[in-house]
């Protein structure tokens, strides 16, 4: 049964889909530079929502007038202080492809990133019990290479630094959502897979919290399949780099990734999600041979 903090963030959630705009419309007799002025206004006051319909019409009226390169800069920022971040997103790829050699297209290309990074951050998911890495990694992903591409082009850029810790937050995430996924097929005994995506995390994740265990994910799987040399191979990178293991013992022999319940890989089983089909509990090998 849902607590009342979810119920609290689903209240919000709605709240903000109603508040995305006014409705209100804005004078149509208003000049360039008073349009600017009220968005300006309504800015400072951090009232985004209204700030937002007076900067939309200035894109509209006046595309090419003197204010409308920044205009369309001010309603990246408001769409994002709305927390709409899909428009946000979009309003800054717009920008990007009008103004590339404007002399703060970095705002755009970092705002671009963060707009992607933040719509799995939006305040209904921060009251779901649900680990970011089990979520569908495609948001993740395109903002990692927003981000890698912002500070390929602006490594001294104000915005790096935030950046760069949004990169280290990324990659983790997708290194764990790479080990649920090679979880998935162990258990499915789908153990060829499994090693992909461990061999995955391993080439293109280094750095992360998880190498040690997708490692593991590795030698266990070769060992299901009975492959000595490559579960060899694979034990020898993971106690060379990891000699205090858990996944090894005081001697250094493998000791298990974990133990998986034996799930029926017949396809009743999976459509069922387990609920008919055999299960019960096999234990890891416990050394290479």
């Amino acid at each position: 049964m849902p607590t009342a903090k979810y119920i609290i963030g689903l209240a919000v959630l709605l709240l903000l889909a109603a508040c995305s705009s006014t409705g209100k419309k804005v004078d149509e007799s208003l000049a360039e530079a008073h349009l600017y002025q009220q968005a300006s206004n309504l800015l400072d006051k951090k009232d985004y929502v209204e700030a937002v319909d007076f900067l939309r019409a200035l894109e509209s009226r006046y595309p090419f007038g003197p204010f409308s390169q920044q205009g369309q800069m001010d309603l990246i920022f408001a769409y994002y202080k709305n927390n709409d971040f899909e428009e946000a997103g979009a309003a800054a790829e717009r920008f990007l492809r009008l103004h590339p050699q404007h002399a703060n297209v970095a705002y755009a290309y970092y705002m671009r990133a963060l707009a992607s990074y933040s719509v799995d951050a939006k305040p209904m998911t921060r009251y779901l019990p649900v680990d970011a890495s089990r979520r569908d990694p495609g948001r993740a992903r395109q903002s990692l290479d927003e981000f890698t591409e912002f500070l390929y082009l602006f490594p001294d850029s104000r915005y790096a630094e935030d950046s760069r810790k949004h990169v280290v937050s990324l990659r983790n995430r997708l290194a764990r959502h790479e080990l649920h996924a090679a979880d998935y097929y162990m258990k499915r005994k789908a153990y060829v897979a499994a090693i992909n995506r461990g061999r995955y995390v391993v080439e293109h994740f280094q750095g992360t919290g998880v190498v040690e265990q997708a490692l593991g994910v590795m030698v266990e799987g070769y060992l299901r399949l009975g492959l000595e040399a490559p579960a060899k191979e694979s034990m020898a990178v993971l106690s060379s780099n990891f000699p205090n293991s858990t996944l090894l013992d005081k001697k250094g022999q493998f000791v298990g990734y974990r133990e998986y319940d034996d799930v029926d890989p017949s396809i009743l089983n999976t459509l069922t999600f387990g609920l008919l089909g055999t299960s019960h509990q096999t234990p890891s090998p416990v050394s290479p041979p």
